[in-house]
Formats: structure tokens, C-alpha cells, sequence
């Protein structure tokens, strides 16, 4: 990633939440890495965002939904954009959204590919607008969450700037 210093200005006083999709997570088995790492960097940037919610799975489309209802900038989500028969984080996403922008998605799932990380084209992630709320599906492990960090770095500021009514 680029100097956290060049983005941190950019998210300054803006409302992140960030949710993990991971049953075992949720139960305990493991820590939650990749939301962790979300916080982190979304607050170095500047973001007021509080710790990742960790839910199963199965509980994605409630949290998300609860998630919307606070109104935050952006809405950042790690875990179940995959393939496996219980990841289902983009169908919980889709119907929320009211403009999808693909561009982001494409661009996460492309710096993994470029990376080095072939199975990252298996991303199922979404990213959009809910409201004025900027939505981004981010994989479960914690290098794709760094790839895609690395991507939102360079558009989060301008993006959340034209949602809030920002000029081009």
C-alpha cells in the first residue's frame, strides 16, 4: 500500500463499519484477522469505525441490513465471496444495492490475479451504492483483504466525496 498518510486526510470524519462473514470466527475457532486488519487500516486513513462485527455466515444479510440502518459512509464487508456452498455475502448484498459499481470489484479481484493469486478471479464480491452508504464485498483471506485495501486506497476519498455530493 501507498503512504497511509496520503489517504488518511481523505477519510477524515467519514463512518465506516465493516462486518466479517465467518462462522468459525463467529464461534470462536479462529480470530477474525482480515476485519481486524479493515479497522486498522480504515482508521490510520482517518475513518471513525468502531470494531469488525463478526457474524456467521448465515447471519450476513440481517447484519448488513442493521449495518444500513446507521447510515455510515462506507460498509465493508470480509468473508463469504467465494464459492463454497455457505458463502453468500454478494446475494445478501445485491438486493440492498441501488447502483452496483462493478469497477471496484473488478479491480480487487484483478490486483490479486496480478499478485500472484490466481483463485482470486474466484471473488464472487460486490461493491455499490446503498443510499450514500459506498458498499465493497471483500474476500475472507487476509492477503486478499490487503490486495483490496491496496485498491481502495486510491478511490475511497474521491468516492465517498461524490457520494456525499462532492463535485468530480
Amino acid at each position: 500500500m501507498s503512504d497511509p498518510a496520503t489517504a488518511a486526510g481523505s477519510l477524515a470524519g467519514r463512518r465506516a463499519v465493516v462486518i466479517t462473514a465467518s462462522t468459525r470466527a463467529s464461534q470462536g475457532v479462529y480470530p477474525d484477522k482480515g476485519g481486524a486488519l479493515i479497522v486498522e487500516t480504515l482508521r490510520t486513513w482517518g475513518a471513525d469505525v468502531a470494531d469488525a462485527t463478526v457474524v456467521p455466515d448465515a447471519g450476513i444479510a440481517e447484519a448488513l441490513s442493521a449495518a444500513l440502518e446507521e447510515r455510515p459512509d462506507l460498509l465493508v464487508t470480509t468473508g463469504g465471496t467465494g464459492i463454497s456452498p455457505t458463502d453468500r455475502t454478494p446475494e445478501a448484498t445485491a438486493p440492498l444495492l441501488d447502483r452496483v459499481v462493478p469497477g471496484i470489484a473488478e479491480a480487487i479481484r484483478a490486483a490479486g490475479v496480478d499478485g500472484g493469486v490466481p483463485t482470486a478471479m474466484l471473488s464472487r464480491g460486490l461493491a455499490g451504492v446503498a443510499g450514500r452508504t459506498l458498499v465493497v464485498n471483500l474476500p475472507g483471506s487476509t492477503g486478499g483483504v490487503r490486495d483490496a485495501l491496496a485498491v481502495l486506497e486510491t478511490v475511497l476519498g474521491h468516492a465517498l466525496s461524490q457520494l456525499a455530493g462532492g463535485d468530480h
